[in-house]
């Protein structure tokens, strides 16, 4: 029988009883039995933080590539397919090849237990490991010190905005937060450091100190700002005048700021800095989506997606809101019970007209959608139920045709938005 990526992965999900349990010892451990292929990988760019990496990443892919050069990127979570988690040279990773090293590192692992992260992690390196390319982006998973991707040495490591999110794994101040996603920083490796709280930036700044790695910081290093609709960034290099992101809101012009502080120190000329503002795509950061089933049951709407999901999320979120032309905009909304979703909701609140709350399809951590409800009333929106995304839709614009109907609250959310609406 022909094995599929889906079967492997299935089986990986029952190596090991927790799906979090963050220590090294075991990525080490496949590391060495598959003849450590982390240390056969093109110039690592390692990217971590709370919020904004994966935004970050895909302005530096489109700026290297901007460059000619071919890049290998690997990100999570996924949201229609674990195919997306694995870019070789620019191209999702194939079936076949997928299934080839998840298959042969479940093979070497033998029985052990190992988290389902950890070992697509490792799979994702031995992919990379074996296909030419000019650089390697690793986004962090989750924290940075003890995550399955912190097992290289960087060219050049990247921390964006840090703030308040899976307390549980990290700890519950922003100086120990901090303190794990310090830990992708390395001896000697520069680290491009975005916007930071105070507490947070003591902690990297610390920790920098101490391994001798150069700091690339956001309000000493280098500057960015919007003027009369441009970006400008400024380092020691000099002034760039560049397009705005292609990515919305105004979070955005920070993480464009530290895509280009990298870019710059790798050697990027200014047309590959216009690369990564023009060409970068991030599925489901404010995505307007534009075909499906979803389009076709409200065409007269403008319908969006967003998979932010914690309170820093929901302050970008409102302020692209409040951007845009003047439209009533009514969300739908499904979240996990592990988020802050009263501060997610709370600056959305003068920006909507309405939020229908849904239960996140086949998820089983799903928040209900009672429990969503009962959050959007507490903070003032006027809230009510559906049973799905299309049952909510219907009704909103049953009401107003040609409604802004923002998807937003949780990754999981979207990426089945997403499958469904493919």
């Amino acid at each position: 029988m022909t094995q599929t990526s889906d079967a492997i992965l299935a089986r990986m999900m029952a190596l090991h009883p927790k799906i979090i349990d963050l220590t090294l010892d075991r990525v080490w451990r496949l590391l060495a039995a598959l003849d450590n292929p982390q240390d056969k990988l093109p110039p690592v760019i390692h990217l971590a933080g709370t919020n904004g990496k994966g935004s970050t990443q895909a302005m530096i892919r489109a700026g290297l590539e901007g460059m000619g050069k071919s890049v290998h990127a690997y990100t999570s979570p996924h949201l229609a397919r674990f195919h997306e988690r694995i870019r070789l040279a620019g191209e999702l990773i194939s079936e076949p090849h997928l299934t080839e090293v998840l298959d042969e590192c479940y093979a070497k692992n033998g029985g052990e237990n190992i988290t389902y992260f950890e070992i697509t992690t490792v799979a994702g390196l031995l992919a990379f490991s074996r296909t030419p390319a000019d650089y390697t982006l690793l986004e962090v998973g989750l924290g940075g010190r003890l995550d399955a991707t912190n097992v290289i040495t960087p060219e050049v490591s990247v921390i964006t905005p840090i703030s308040i999110d899976h307390e549980q794994f990290l700890g519950n101040t922003l100086t120990k937060i901090a303190s794990e996603k310090a830990g992708i920083i390395k001896r000697g490796v520069p680290v491009v450091v975005g916007p930071q709280p105070d507490e947070a930036m003591e902690v990297i700044e610390a920790t920098a100190a101490r391994l001798g790695a150069p700091l690339i910081a956001y309000g000493q290093h280098w500057h960015v700002y919007e003027e009369r609709g441009r970006l400008v960034f400024q380092d020691e290099n000099g002034l760039l005048d560049l397009p705005l992101p292609a990515l919305l809101g105004a979070h955005q012009i920070q993480n464009a700021g530290a895509a280009l502080a990298a870019l710059r120190h790798l050697g990027a000329d200014e047309a590959a800095c216009e690369a990564a503002m023009l060409n970068a795509e991030w599925p489901a950061r404010m995505q307007k989506l534009k075909t499906g089933p979803l389009i076709e049951a409200a065409p007269e709407a403008e319908l969006w997606l967003d998979g932010g999901h914690n309170a820093a999320a929901g302050v970008a979120l409102a302020d692209v809101l409040a951007k845009l032309p003047e439209r009533p905009t009514h969300l739908i909304c499904g979240m996990l019970n592990t988020k802050d979703v009263s501060g997610y909701m709370a600056p959305l609140a003068p920006h909507v007209a309405s939020l229908t709350a849904i239960s996140i399809p086949d998820e089983i951590n799903t928040l209900s959608a009672e429990d969503t409800e009962a959050a959007a009333k507490s903070v003032g929106i006027a809230a009510g139920t559906a049973d799905s995304t299309l049952a909510a839709l219907q009704a909103i614009t049953a009401k107003d045709p040609q409604a802004r109907v923002l998807i937003c609250g949780s990754l999981y959310l979207a990426g089945h938005i997403l499958r469904e609406n493919g």
